[in-house]
This record gives structure tokens, sequence and C-alpha cells, in this order.
């Protein structure tokens, strides 16, 4: 009877019941009555674990119908290349190399792309065990608890929405140095709004609505779209590095290290940013056709050669041009011309354009699919998880990030987005890390209580080490001896981890060295945080204070209901399934 309703049903629908379809919603009194409950609820929330059956077949009915399995490792490789070549070397490696790095941010690169690298790991294994459309939101509600992945979750709309205002806003840069030789060509200033909001941006709103319009028109025609850009792309990313070192001089990169090893961590924290596209690929995994093959090879793949294009690429931006002398917004096309090659400029330009656009239309296939888990979930409304029967895309979700990111980007400046979009993307990533050494070590009813304790004992030995290391680093102070406890402590609580035993193995692909390789990403990506400035704190902080706000009014309630709705379903088939067994 259902599914006869949901043929009729229309995918434009807009009541009250799409949005809010849960008990405690129904009037005032049962809202009121929720509110009421709110601790109670909080305490049967905070550490519910989701199991992979709820997050693979139980919250995809949400959507009515299914995404489209289309996809193959050759279309996760331009995929990832798509989404994240382009999403930063063009953007950030200007401004960190004039600001913070100087020709060192080469090793900024490096330092942050291992980083990313190990996190490629960790979403990979996962991917392959848990191909579901919320990557890292739904590995975390299956192992770190319904509270963790919530704010996550808020992370991870976060990270859609600047991202994709932050590509948004470098698209018009480049096309405006293109055009006139000045970044803020195609933006109005007003004078009336404070600095970093007050040039208003409509081209990247076009942009972004363009793009967006691609993903919402079907999966694979944006994955045609995108290898095929992506190829030539590469063609052009050789021919630039070729150009780059051939006319580059070997003093340009003195002093190497302008501003020391801090200047060089400051700008890896920023220029992480550059390889955030990866995890949108994870989120594909749903429309994979065989993700234990597909993904290992789409995504850690991929990874690997990207690293080694960044490091090249701003090696020969900063040996062709003295850091100091780096245009802060269009860096390569600006160099080239001012080395004579004006062709080359409007090469490189279009070239960053094309990578722009890419990552782009990559990033908004993933952020809906975020989008869609996070909806299927109740912890934003459903009507955000509706799948149209005929593109067998989330249109909605895409929609609604289309217009909040639009939003931003016709107000944001770039380096107020930046370091919002690192702080949020460092801690998904540190998550995912801790998420997979609980996955492996911790397995309900399996796992002895003894065990159990000790695994949590080295996990906040190697968090606290890591924290601690950090914040001697962020003081100035204890010298080299502070960092050498740090890293002591760190090494014995992942020894303490490694003496235990593991509960479950992955059955396809998994994380090599575990659990080495995570404890170093969680070390990395707290470091990185550290790195950032206060700003980004103060940011993120206000911002998580809000998102908590709306769980406890909201999302806590929703998600309750959904939760115990679905436990009534189970019962009352096992019911049925023993009833019908005693006929038989």
């Amino acid at each position: 009877m259902d599914a006869q309703n949901q043929e009729h049903k229309s995918y434009w629908r807009w009541s009250k019941q799409d949005f809010f379809p849960e008990e405690s919603f129904l009037n005032f009194a049962s809202y009121r009555k929720a509110l009421s409950q709110t601790c109670p609820r909080l305490r049967d929330r905070f550490l519910e674990r989701s199991t992979q059956s709820k997050e693979l077949v139980e919250l995809k009915k949400e959507s009515e119908n299914d995404m489209k399995r289309c996809l193959n490792w050759w279309d996760l490789i331009w995929l990832c290349f798509g989404s994240v070549v382009g999403s930063g070397i063009f953007v950030i490696t200007g401004q960190e190399a004039h600001d913070h790095a100087g020709p060192a941010i080469v090793l900024s690169y490096a330092i942050s792309g291992l980083s990313a690298l190990l996190s490629a790991f960790c979403y990979t294994e996962f991917a392959v065990e848990i191909p579901a459309a919320g990557g890292s939101f739904s590995y975390l509600r299956i192992e770190l608890g319904d509270f963790i992945a919530f704010i996550a979750a808020g992370n991870i709309l976060l990270e859609a929405i600047v991202g994709a205002a932050g590509l948004g806003r470098s698209w018009t840069s480049y096309f405006g140095s293109m055009i006139k030789n000045d970044p803020d060509f195609f933006r109005f200033h007003v004078k009336g709004l404070a600095k970093g909001f007050n040039l208003l941006d409509p081209m990247a709103v076009g942009v972004l609505v363009i793009a967006n319009s691609i993903a919402m028109a079907g999966t694979k025609q944006a994955s045609y779209l995108t290898w095929i850009s992506s190829v030539v792309s590469a063609g052009v990313i050789v021919l630039v590095m070729a150009i780059g070192f051939s006319h580059g001089h070997v003093s340009n990169l003195v002093p190497f290290f302008p501003q020391g090893a801090r200047g060089v961590f400051a700008a890896a924290a920023i220029v992480y940013w550059s390889y955030t596209g990866f995890d949108m690929v994870a989120t594909m995994a749903e429309e994979t056709k065989k993700p234990s093959r597909d993904i290992p090879i789409g995504l850690a793949g991929s990874m690997t050669v990207i690293i080694v294009i960044y490091c090249l690429m701003a090696l020969a931006l900063t040996k062709m041009q003295k850091y100091t002398e780096i245009d802060r917004n269009a860096a390569y096309s600006v160099a080239f011309s001012r080395i004579g090659m004006k062709w080359a400029k409007y090469v490189v330009s279009i070239c960053a354009i094309k990578g722009m656009t890419t990552s782009l239309l990559v990033g908004a296939l993933g952020q809906a699919r975020y989008m869609t888990q996070i909806a299927r979930a109740h912890m934003i409304p459903p009507w955000f998880a509706l799948v149209h029967p005929k593109t067998g895309t989330p249109i909605n979700a895409t929609l609604s990030i289309t217009v909040l990111s639009a939003v931003v980007a016709f107000f944001s400046s770039l380096d107020v987005l930046s370091s919002v979009f690192s702080i949020s993307t460092l801690l998904i990533f540190m998550l995912v890390a801790i998420a997979l050494l609980v996955r492996r070590y911790y397995v309900e009813g399996e796992t002895p209580k003894s065990d159990l304790r000790k695994f949590f004992v080295s996990l906040f030995v190697i968090v606290a080490s890591c924290i601690g290391g950090t914040a001697v680093w962020a003081s100035n102070t204890g010298g080299w001896i502070g960092y050498v406890i740090a890293a002591i402590f760190w090494f014995l609580g992942t020894l303490g981890m490694q003496l235990l035993p593991q509960r479950r193995a992955p059955r396809f692909w998994g994380v090599p060295l575990v659990p080495y390789l995570p404890s170093l990403s969680i070390g990395m990506n707290i470091f990185l945080i550290g790195s950032l400035g206060s700003e980004a704190f103060w940011r993120f902080f206000i911002c998580t204070a809000v998102m908590i706000l709306y769980y406890l009014l909201v999302g806590l309630h929703a998600t309750y209901d959904l939760a115990h709705h679905i436990e009534q379903e189970s019962k009352v088939e096992d019911g049925k399934e023993n009833v019908d067994h005693g006929l038989s």
C-alpha cells in the first residue's frame, strides 16, 4: 500500500508532513511535551549507534526512489581529480606563499597532502564497507553515535556551503584577472558593509547556479563532463609546470623559509582546502557499480598522484616569481603575464576556471548526497532526502545547497571563507580516523569490558598527547622537550592499542598499519587545527553553538521519533514472520 501511495505522490510537494512528519511536531502540545523530555531523550541519543543495515537499507526508504548505480573506477578517478585539482592549487597557493610560507609552500602542500592521504585511506575502507550516500556522516553515526554524527553533519553542511561559495568567488577572481587584470573587476564595492563582506559578487552566484543545475540533471552526465574536461586540464597542467620550471630561477627560492616552520604549518592548515574534494567522491559509493574494486582505485590512487602534482605546481610558481611579488588572488595567470607570456596567462586562467568549475560540479554532487543522508536520518527535514524518480538525483538537497552557497558567495571574501572551511574539514577527518579505530577494536557484544577500557585509555592518550604537542607549538614555549614528551606519549598510546586484539577485519580493502596510520592522521589533523588563527576558532564555536541549539530544539526530537518508529516497525515485521512461520 505504501509503495502504491508513493507512486502517486508528486516529487514537488511542500506539506508540513514532508518537512516534520514526526510525532513530536504534530501540534504545539506534542512539541511542548517533547521539549519537556529533552534530557532523557538526549541520554537516549547521545551515544546511540546506528547500524549498517539502517544506513544502507532502512534510511534509503526515506528517499522513496533509488539513486542509479552508474559509476565505475574510471569515473571515480576523474571525479576525484576534477573535484580536487583546481579547488585549491589555483586559489590558495598564491595567498599562502605570499603571506606565510614563501617557497616552502611546497612543504606545506606535502604535509597537508600526507594528512589528506591518510584520511583518504580511512574514507576508502569505510566507503567499501558501508557504501552509503552519507559518507563520513554515516561512518560516524555507526561508530561514534548519534550526537557526534550530528556535530559532524552540521560541519559537513557548513563545509559544503562555505566551500562552494569560496570556489564561486575564486572563479570570479580568475575571470576578472583574465579579462581586465583585476580580480575584483566583476564585483561591486559597497561602503556601508564590513571589510571582507563589502565586495558583492553576482558572477559567483551565476556560476554556482549553472554547476548545480548540471548536477541535478543526472550523475552519469556530470561524470562524463568531468572526466573529459579533467583529461584536458591534466595536459594543460603539465604545460604550466614545464613553462614554470624552464622560466624559473633558483634565486627566487631564497629565502626558502621566510617565516620559519611556523609559516609552513600555518600555510599547511589553509592549503589543506586544496585536497578536500576527495571526501565528496566517497559519497558517490551508493551510485558505484562495484565499491570494493572501484573506490580504492578511484580514491586512494588518484589522491597519491594529486599530491605530487600539487607540490610540483607550487614549486614551479615560487621558482618563476619571488614570493613577495606573487599575486594573492590569481597567482599563476599574473606570474605568466609578468614574464611576457600573455598567451600562457590566458591558458592558465582558462585551466584554473575549468578546474574550479569541475570542482563545483563534483562538489554539488557530493554535498547534495551528504545532505540527503542527513535528511534520511531526520536530523534535518526528510523533504531534503527525496530522490527524483527520473533523474535519480536529490534535487531538493541540491537546490538548497545552491541557494545557501550563492547567498554566502555574494557577500563573503575568500580569506573569510577559507579559515572557516579548514577547521570544519580537519575536525571531520580527525573524527573519521577515530571512528576507524573504534570500528576495528570495538564490536558490541564481542569486545570484553576490560579491552574496551584499555582501548579508550589508549585513545585518550593519543588524542591528549596530540593536543599537548599542538599546545606547545601554539604557545611557542617548552622547546624540543615538550615535543619529545608529546611524541613519546603518542607512541605509547598507539602501542597500547596495537597490543589489543582487533575485533573486526575489513572484508575487502583496509587501511594498512592500523593503529599507527589512523593515529598519525589524528595527530596531523589536530596539529593543523592548532595552526589556524583565533578568528577561525571563534567562527567555528559560534557555528557549533547554533548547531547544538538547533539539535536540542529540533534534531534531537526528530531523530528520537524516527529511531523508535524503526524499532517498532522491526518488532512488527519480526512478529509477522514468526506468525507466518508458525502457520507454515
